[in-house]
């Protein structure tokens, strides 16, 4: 459904130059990305099942010309990481969390812009308090939580006047 919904407000919004970004809240890292024993990455089922929904949908004549790239391109996953590199999961109150932190903040104009094809972001526990995505229409939990105020921050990270191409807002 969250993909579903991506795609026809991405068809909504693309003749007002307006990128359309979706944010998953996940419970572990390995369920979106995990390592074979060699000790390589590898599509954990979050990441597979995501593809595959996306190559269903697709198909639809609404949605076929819609992204112009591979599925592989159109969605990554935002996790700290051990000093050899690999993804781990972390409560988000880490260095390696203010790392990777960073490092959103930093290509925040770069995810903006309609040429990156980046449109969904997984996340364990980087996008925290602090971080605002202005074009995050779609939100979706794929973890339990009883806390209010962390699913409070997380509907945060979206529900902003959206910005076109521009970086003018849009109502």
């Amino acid at each position: 459904r969250t993909v579903e919904r991506h795609l026809i407000k991405e068809a909504q919004l693309q003749d007002r130059c307006i990128k359309v970004l979706s944010l998953f809240f996940i419970d572990r890292v390995a369920n979106y990305r995990s390592y074979s024993e060699d000790g390589k990455a590898v599509a954990g089922k979050f990441a597979l099942a995501f593809e595959e929904c996306y190559n269903e949908l697709v198909k639809d004549d609404r949605f076929k010309k819609l992204l112009p790239w591979p599925v592989e391109q159109l969605h990554n996953g935002y996790f700290a990481q051990d000093k050899k590199g690999a993804l781990k999961d972390t409560k988000g109150d880490t260095q390696a969390d203010d790392d990777v932190y960073g490092l959103i903040m930093k290509d925040k104009e770069r995810l903006l812009s309609a040429d990156e094809p980046l449109r969904f972001i997984f996340s364990h526990s980087a996008l925290r308090e602090g971080w605002d995505n202005p074009n995050v229409f779609v939100i979706c939990a794929l973890k339990h939580s009883d806390n209010t105020v962390t699913r409070r921050q997380e509907v945060g990270r979206g529900l902003r006047l959206a910005v076109n191409q521009l970086g003018d807002r849009m109502d």
